[in-house]
């Protein structure tokens, strides 16, 4: 198997262990640590997600954050991601491949990152969806200065070890339920 396969399998296995506890009532505890994480930073500009799915939901956290949150956007294929300015009453509208965005598109760069994904390991390697928009966002967001990578997860999402290539792009620390973990 090549690794889009076994990234394929991966996903997967992912996916039904994070149905498996979604609704579940983990999502408070989650959110506590994900404050108390995000606090670390005060005001700094950051970047959360709208869930899709069965996504850990980070906007109760993104809500009270005291400096501007953004959301992204998807510009195309093969590109990095863009940001734009949310506020939890901001009118969404429907953007790229279903995920909504703000629709004023106000655009904003972030200084920490919360990232949605489907597993992770205990090296701080993450599994997507498999479109490359986080690392290759990760990346441009590296180049340019300092920026920190949390993932959001349930613990069950969890799994040895995520099947990586040259591209993917390592958190900085995850954020489940059971608390926060740094890495490198």
């Amino acid at each position: 198997m090549n690794v889009d396969q076994i990234k394929a399998e991966a996903r997967r296995a992912a996916f039904a262990a994070r149905k498996s506890v979604f609704g579940t009532g983990r999502d408070s505890a989650a959110q506590a640590h994900l404050r108390a994480a995000l606090a670390e930073f005060g005001a700094a500009p950051a970047s959360g997600y709208l869930p899709i799915r069965t996504e850990i939901d980070p906007m109760p956290v993104m809500a009270t954050h005291p400096g501007p949150v953004g959301v992204p956007v998807i510009l195309g294929n093969g590109q990095p991601l863009d940001f734009h300015l949310w506020t939890p009453e901001a009118p969404l509208v429907e953007g790229p491949f279903g995920a909504r965005i703000p629709a004023d598109g106000v655009a904003m760069v972030p200084r920490v990152v919360i990232v949605p994904m489907l597993a992770f390991d205990a090296r701080g390697y993450r599994l997507g969806y498999g479109g490359g928009f986080y690392d290759r966002t990760l990346a441009r967001l590296r180049a340019a200065g300092p920026v920190t990578a949390l993932g959001f997860a349930y613990d069950v999402q969890e799994q040895a070890e995520v099947p990586t290539d040259l591209y993917d792009q390592p958190l900085d620390g995850i954020v489940t339920e059971s608390g926060l973990r740094l890495f490198g």
